[in-house]
C-alpha cells in the first residue's frame, strides 16, 4: 500500500492524473462459493487491517488526488462496503439501461456478421436459417428491466464459436453447439446448486425453474458477500452469473427464465452431477448408446426406463418430498444430455403439467429418423388406479394436440413424430407407452 501511496502523491505533484482499472474485484467471492471454509480467510481480509479492505481504502484516498477515473469490474454483486469503510463515491452501472447492449450481441449485430462472412466464405446456409438455428441456443439475454421486450442480446463469446467453426468448416454446422470454454467453472457452479438444495423452503430455486420454467425475486444491485446463501440473493445471483434473465414482471416482482438452450444444458449437467455425491454414476456409453437409439432405431422404451430406473434408485427422501418437481426436473436433466435433440418444455397453461418436445438436430444429425413428445404425469404414491387412468387419458389430449400444432409440424421435418405417454406414481413409472 504504501508504494501505491507513494505514487499518487508523485502522480500528483507532477500534475499527472491516473486511470485505474480493477477486474474481477470480487474474485474472492469465487473462492468462497468454491470452498466454504475460505469464509473465515474473507473476513480477515475484508475487515479491520486486512489486505483487501486496506487496498481498496488506499484506492478510494487516491480519488481525492491523482485518481481521476476508477473503472471496476466483477460479476458477482458484492457489496463494496465489504471492502472499504464505504464506497460511496462510485455509481453502479450495472443495471443501467443505456449500457444493456455493451456485453453482448443484438441481432443486427450477428446478421451483419454473418453477411459479411456470406460474401467473403463458403456458406451451405442463408443468414436467415443460422440465425434461426443459433437462436434458441445463443440469444435471449435482458440485462436492464426497462430494456425488457424491446431488443434481446446473444452470447458474444458463443456466437463467435460458432461463425468461426463455421467459416472455418467451409460452411459446414458445428457438431456440438456449445464451446467448453464458456461452462462456469465447475466448482462455483457445484456450490450454486449445493446451496440451493440446503435452503428451507418448500421448493429450491433451481427446482422451480425446471417445474414452473421461471422464478420470481427482488434483482439486488448489491449484498454483502457472507449473504451469498440468502434465498433472495441467490435468485439474483444467478441473474449475474448469466444463468438467468429478465423476462418481465410477475405479481409485482421480477421475473427471471433460463436465456437459452446452452445455459439450460450446462445447469442441468451440473445438476445431475450433483448426484454423485449420492453414488449415482451415468454411463456414458451405455447413454450414448440409448440416446442413438431413441434418434435412429425408434427405441424409445429402453430410454425411458433407464431414466426411471436412475430416478427411482438415487431420489433421496427430500427429492421424494417434492414429488412432482423432482419427477419433472429429472427427466428434463436427463433428456438434455441427449446430443441429437434440444429438449423443448412448455408449461401448458391450462391443466399445468410440463409436455417436453424432443426436437431432433436436423441441420447436424441430417440422417435422423425420429422425434417425441413425451406427456410426463405425476401422481401421489397412494393415488389409486383411476386417478393413474385419468391422467393416462389427459396426456393421451394433450399430446394429440400438440403434435399437430405448426411449430411441432415445421420442426420434425422427414422425422417419425411419436408421441409417449409417461404416468409415474410416487418414484415409480407405472406408465409407458405409445399412441
Amino acid at each position: 500500500m504504501e508504494q501505491l501511496d507513494y505514487l499518487y502523491k508523485e502522480c500528483y505533484k507532477a500534475g499527472q492524473s491516473i486511470y485505474l482499472f480493477i477486474d474481477e474485484y470480487d474474485h474472492f467471492t469465487n473462492k468462497i462459493l468454491s470452498e466454504p471454509s475460505c469464509l473465515d480467510d474473507y473476513r480477515s481480509e475484508t475487515h479491520g487491517t486486512g489486505y483487501l479492505r486496506s487496498f481498496f481504502d488506499t484506492v478510494k484516498a487516491g480519488t481525492y488526488s491523482a485518481i481521476k477515473r476508477c473503472f471496476v469490474t466483477g460479476v458477482s454483486p458484492v457489496t463494496m462496503d465489504d471492502l472499504t469503510s464505504g464506497f460511496n463515491i462510485g455509481t453502479n452501472y450495472t443495471l443501467n439501461p443505456q449500457f444493456n447492449e455493451m456485453t453482448g450481441f443484438t441481432e443486427k449485430d450477428v446478421r451483419d456478421m454473418l453477411e459479411y462472412y456470406s460474401t467473403t466464405c463458403p456458406f451451405n446456409h442463408s443468414v436467415d436459417e443460422l440465425i434461426e438455428l443459433m437462436k434458441p441456443w445463443y440469444d435471449n439475454y435482458c440485462f436492464a428491466e426497462e430494456c425488457y421486450g424491446r431488443s434481446s442480446m446473444y452470447n458474444s463469446n458463443m456466437v463467435l464459436y460458432f461463425i468461426d467453426n463455421y467459416v472455418h468448416s467451409g460452411g459446414n454446422l458445428p457438431r456440438y453447439m456449445i464451446e467448453e470454454n464458456i461452462r462456469v467453472d465447475y466448482n462455483k457452479l457445484r456450490m450454486l446448486i449445493r446451496k440451493d438444495k440446503e435452503f428451507a423452503h418448500d421448493a429450491s430455486v433451481i427446482q422451480t425453474l425446471l417445474q414452473q420454467g421461471y422464478v420470481t425475486g427482488e434483482l439486488k444491485t448489491g449484498f454483502p458477500a457472507e449473504s451469498i446463501s440468502d434465498p433472495n440473493n441467490f435468485v439474483s445471483l444467478l441473474f449475474y452469473f448469466g444463468m438467468l434473465t429478465i423476462s418481465g414482471m410477475h405479481k409485482g416482482e421480477t421475473k427471471f427464465t433460463i436465456p437459452n438452450q446452452v445455459v439450460r444444458e450446462q445447469l442441468f449437467a451440473y445438476i445431475l452431477d450433483t448426484y454423485h455425491e449420492n453414488d449415482l454414476t451415468f454411463d456414458s456409453y451405455e447413454k450414448r448408446k440409448l440416446a442413438s437409439g431413441l434418434a435412429y432405431d425408434g427405441k424409445w422404451k429402453p430410454y425411458f426406463e433407464y431414466i426411471a430406473g436412475c430416478l427411482h434408485r438415487y431420489a433421496s427422501q427430500r427429492d421424494k418430498q417434492k414429488g412432482e418437481y423432482f419427477v419433472h426436473g429429472f427427466t428434463l436433466a436427463m433428456t438434455a444430455q441427449n446430443p441429437f435433440y434440444r429438449p423443448v418444455s412448455e408449461k401448458d397453461s391450462q391443466e399445468g403439467y410440463v409436455d417436453l418436445f424432443l426436437h431432433p438436430l436436423l441441420d447436424i444429425y441430417k440422417d435422423m429418423r425420429h422425434s417425441y413428445i413425451i406427456e410426463l404425469k405425476y401422481a401421489k404414491g397412494k393415488d389409486s388406479n383411476e386417478r393413474i387412468e385419468q391422467l393416462r387419458r389427459q396426456a393421451v389430449e394433450q399430446a394429440e394436440r400438440y403434435a399437430s400444432s405448426e411449430s411441432v409440424q415445421k420442426a420434425i421435418g422427414s422425422t417419425m413424430l411419436h408421441k409417449i405417454i409417461v404416468v409415474y406414481r410416487g418414484m415409480e413409472m407405472v406408465v409407458c407407452e405409445e399412441l
